[in-house]
């Protein structure tokens, strides 16, 4: 009878380690989106109410949410196109995700549409 006694807790040791080196750089993307939804959503509730808020409002809100919520200061120039029955609310900004030996920028273009 043969025994691998130490075999199998190296090879859940390895999973362990993998595992823990996705969760910590998959945090860093992971926060990243989670703050572009939050922003989008945001624009998206302006738009439902968008018909008795003046623009000038709707930008002021989303600048100060957009800086909450620690995204850059080009999140905050919100373009706000309205005509008789639409309006469409967007921004876009870049976000730069620092990783060991990667770094890279992504480029959010949130945006928020609908109809009075």
């Amino acid at each position: 009878m043969v025994t691998r006694a130490g075999r199998s807790s190296v090879g859940c040791l390895f999973s362990l380690l993998i595992l823990a080196a996705a969760i910590y750089f998959g945090v860093n993307f992971g926060e990243v989106y989670w703050r572009f939804y939050e922003f989008q959503d945001a624009m998206k509730q302006e738009v439902r109410f968008a018909k008795q808020i003046p623009d000038e409002r709707i930008r002021l809100r989303l600048a100060a949410l957009a800086d909450s919520l620690g995204l850059p200061d080009e999140a905050s120039e919100v373009t706000i196109e309205r005509n008789a029955s639409t309006i469409t609310v967007q921004a876009q900004y870049t976000e730069r995700i620092d990783v060991p030996l990667v770094r890279r920028d992504i480029r959010f273009r949130p945006r928020a549409q609908g109809t009075f």
